[in-house]
Parts: C-alpha cells; structure tokens; sequence
C-alpha cells in the first residue's frame, strides 16, 4: 500500500514544486517608450501613466474597454449638480503599511496644480474641483466649480500618494524611490532610467495578488531590438509589434498574439499663433514675412496632400485606420458621419495658389523617435506627399525626451503627436481648447489654436450629465474644430503585444501595458 501511495503522491509532489515556482517566476517586459519619470503627478504621457498604475491606484480604475470600474472609490454619485460623494475602499495599507484614507486623496488632488514646469501637467483634471469635503476617514465630497458631467472619469487619471511619504517630496524623490510609497499591485525596487525598472509583488494587494513575484520593464525603443529580445527569450513579452514582423511572428507556435485597435489617433499640430513661423520659409530658406499656417486655406491643402488609405496600408502595414475624427471610434464623441480628408493633390495645389504661395514653401515637420508605431516612416511618408503639391518639406525626429519640451514650448510649426483619450470632449479642451494656464486647458496645444465656438460647445459638453446630449456636443465641437482644420488627423493605429506561449493577455484599449494583467495559462 505504501508503494502504491509513493507511486501516485511522488509525481503530485514534484508538479506541486514545479508549479510553485511558476507561479511565482519573474516576469520580464519590454516596453517601446521611454518612462521618463516615476513621479505620477509630473507628466502626463501614456508610459508614465501605463506605468504608474503598478505601484499606485486612482479612486476610479479603467477596464480593457475603457469602461470604469471600482478603485480606490467603491462608488461615486452627484448628490446634486455640482457635488459629488466618492465613497473609499476600506481597509487599503499602503506599501508601507500606513491605512489609506480621504486624507491621502485630497493631497493627491491638489499635488499635481502645486508642481511646477511640467511639461505636461496633470492640474486639467483637478482645476475644475472648487472645494474638497473630507465627511468622515472613508467619504469624500467633491464641489466642482459649476456642473460638470465627466468627474469620475477626470478621477481615473489622478494616482492616489501617500500624503505622510509625499508632502514635501520633490519629483526627484520619486525618482530616487524615497517618496514612492502607493497602494498598487507592485512595490518599487530599482529605476535606471532609459534603462531598466524593476518592482516586487505587493502581497498585501487590495485587489488580489499578482502572479509575478518580481517584475523586469526593459526600455527597448528600437522595434527591431524590442522584437530580437522576445526571439531570444530575454523577455517574455513586447509592446508595440513591428509592422513588418506580425505575420512571421502569427506563423510560430511559440509565441502568441494580443492586438485591437486602440484609442490613439496620430495628428499634426499646426502652429496657428506666431505672426512668423520659425520653421516656414521659402524655398531658399528665407523666413517668411508671414506665417502661411495661419491660413485655413494652406492648413486644408495640407490635409488633402496626404495619402491617408497609402499611409494605413503601407507604412501602417494595416495597423492603423484612416482617422477623420480626433477620438477613435467608440469613444464618447466619435461621429461615424465625419468621413476622412479625402487625397486630392489638384486641390491642394490650387488651394495654395489661392492662398498666395503658387510655388510652395518651405516646411520642416517634427516627430518623435519610436514612441508612436513607425513614427519616424510616417513624418517621412508626409514630408513626400506634401512636396507633390509644391512645399518642400524636410523631416527632423527626435528623443522623446527633448521632443516633448520643445514641441510644448510652441517651437515647432507642424509636430507630430498622438492622442489617447476615454471622451472627445476631454481631448478636445485638452488639444485645442484655449490654453489657459489657470483652468489647465490646451495643456496639449502646442500650435495655440484658439475658437471661441469650439469652447463653448465643450464646455456645454462637460457640463452636460445626460450621457446622449454630451455626445452631441463633443461631436458639434469636434466638427467646428476639424472644419477649421485645428489639428490635421491622420490615423487611428491599432495596438498589438507578442508574448511567449504559456502567456495570455487581454488587449487594452488604451494601449497600456500592464504586468498584473498578465496571466499563466
């Protein structure tokens, strides 16, 4: 009988010990954007948020469709137009053990306003909240300014940190690791920037505890490097597939595939404030006596000298649609309606005759370095569309590091940027809405456009709580604002993860990559 037992337990002993570790094996990630700063109220860029979401919660969490869903808040509601309840999540330590209370949220709402020279500030998604009510440890009152419909999803994107690590933590000391203390699913460990990040499972996690006990996030910006990683098993899983290589990668039974399109549409900037444009001239590098980008003449012309259906099928590789919109489709304020700027070089041409530059100008377009999918193939494919109507355009990519700061400062006349949001409404205050300082509008606009009926039909979006009535006026605002040619759409791309198999996860909407969403099979 012995014998017996030994024969059946031995083999459930030994998948016991191989399971174990398995489930509690390092997980290693490469990501294709640099995360720039682990302060999470300093700048507000799709990495650093992706990547803040391991060691900190926001009182309201998005689900893989963009949905919201329960964080730190177990429920939110407007008592009446201008006041809203949160109620908190009980019984939350953070990484450090000290309770988690409304103490913590209201110093985390008003930290982001009090940082100063972001480069892209969080302050857009608090200035609207007029006063803050702590009522007891786990309920919190919130008094906006006047009504105002989106707050909840305002709160998805403000990272809760402990007020005792934080108070009088500068953003280095974030980086440093000393002030980062949060309730998230992760602790840190180390940061080598440009490099390397590496956290610890928080086993005392509110939400469940993570499969991996120890995270590796390795910065590959260079897709050919990122993808060489994955091949070689040096990471587990990638971001942001290579165009070129998804149908080799489709054809391999050792790895598996994650992929949507994604909320992210990719436009130009146009520089619509300067009487002069630094990066306008004509064609023997003189500086025009005016600036041509003022004109909604020569901004059309642009548009209708791209190629969108040859850009999203060839340099996209089918990764991406041509965008007529600002917002992706499904995302509140999208209209089907609105059709993409049809390819019409004649048009263009005769457009600038009319406009006074027969003969073309002289432009140079900025982009990024691998942060969007072949961003640096898109700047260039444009630059050949638009001298086929006569501008001689020349291409200058850089880090982005020194590309956001610059391209925020207004130095560009025609940048390159792409957009992630969860409502038409919010992009629109955020990229074409007048900038203003005081109530964090067009913290993104870098060509400092400004229209008073695109205002006032995104405010009266914003202050809308019927849910079809905000739609409309997110979709009437977006299409005074696109008539206008505020911003040039080109596309909205699709999102894709290649993963070793034994790994499954669920496509994100909002392109983030997050570790705890991974899962062994």
């Amino acid at each position: 009988m012995i014998a017996v037992l030994r024969k059946f337990l031995l083999p459930l002993a030994a998948t016991a010990i191989l399971a174990g570790p398995a489930q509690a094996a390092p997980l290693k990630l490469a990501l294709a954007a640099e995360v720039s700063t682990l302060d999470p109220h300093y700048l507000n860029i799709a990495p650093n948020v992706a990547f803040s979401s391991h060691l900190f919660d926001a009182l309201v969490l998005v689900d893989h469709n963009g949905g919201l869903i329960p964080g730190l808040a177990t429920s939110w509601r407007a008592v009446d137009a201008t006041t809203w309840e949160i109620k908190l999540r009980p019984n939350v330590k953070f990484h450090d053990g000290s309770a988690f209370t409304a103490d913590d949220v209201v110093f985390s709402l008003e930290r982001p306003a009090s940082l100063k020279n972001s480069p892209g500030p969080f302050a857009s998604y608090t200035r609207q909240i007029a006063s803050k009510q702590v009522v007891d440890p786990l309920t919190l009152r919130l008094k906006t300014t006047a009504p105002y419909g989106p707050l909840p999803l305002d709160l998805s994107t403000i990272f809760i940190v402990s007020k005792k690590a934080a108070q009088n933590a500068t953003t280095e000391d974030f980086n440093s690791g000393r002030a980062l203390v949060g309730t998230g699913p992760f602790k840190f460990a180390s940061f080598r920037p440009g490099e390397s990040i590496e956290l610890t499972r928080n086993d005392a996690y509110w939400g469940g505890k993570p499969s991996w006990e120890k995270v590796t996030f390795r910065m590959i910006s260079s897709d050919a490097s990122r993808l060489a990683a994955l091949l070689a098993g040096d990471v587990d899983a990638i971001e942001n597939v290579p165009t070129a290589d998804l149908a080799k990668l489709k054809s391999q039974p050792k790895f598996t595939l994650a992929q949507r399109t994604s909320w992210r549409t990719i436009f130009w900037h146009l520089d619509h404030s300067s009487s002069v444009a630094r990066y306008v001239t004509d064609k023997a590098g003189k500086p025009l006596p005016q600036n041509p980008l003022r004109d909604v003449r020569v901004r059309r012309a642009l548009s209708m000298a791209i190629n969108r259906t040859a850009l999203t099928e060839r340099i996209m590789e089918g990764l991406a649609v041509p965008a007529a919109n600002i917002v992706s489709p499904g995302i509140l304020g999208f209209n089907p309606a609105q059709k993409p700027e049809a390819f019409d070089p004649e048009g263009a041409r005769k457009l600038l005759a009319e406009a006074g530059y027969p003969n073309g100008f002289a432009l140079t377009l900025h982009g990024p370095k691998n942060r969007y999918i072949n961003d640096e193939k898109v700047v260039q494919a444009v630059a050949q569309f638009l001298s086929r109507v006569g501008i001689q355009a020349k291409v200058e990519t850089l880090p982005l590091s020194v590309y956001f700061g610059r391209a925020r400062s207004g130095e560009f006349s025609m940048a390159l940027l792409g957009w992630g949001t969860l409502a038409g409404d919010f992009g629109l205050r955020t990229l074409v809405g007048t900038p203003n300082p005081e109530t964090g509008w067009g913290s993104w606009n870098w060509g400092k456009y400004s229209n008073k009926a695109v205002d006032e039909l995104v405010r009266s979006s914003l202050g809308s709580v019927d849910q079809a009535k905000r739609a409309d006026f997110a979709q009437k605002a977006a299409a005074v604002a696109l008539k206008d040619h505020a911003v040039i759409p080109l596309h909205h791309q699709s999102a894709t993860w290649a993963m070793r198999k034994g790994l499954k996860y669920t496509a994100r909407v909002d392109e983030f990559t997050f570790a705890h969403q991974f899962q062994p099979e």
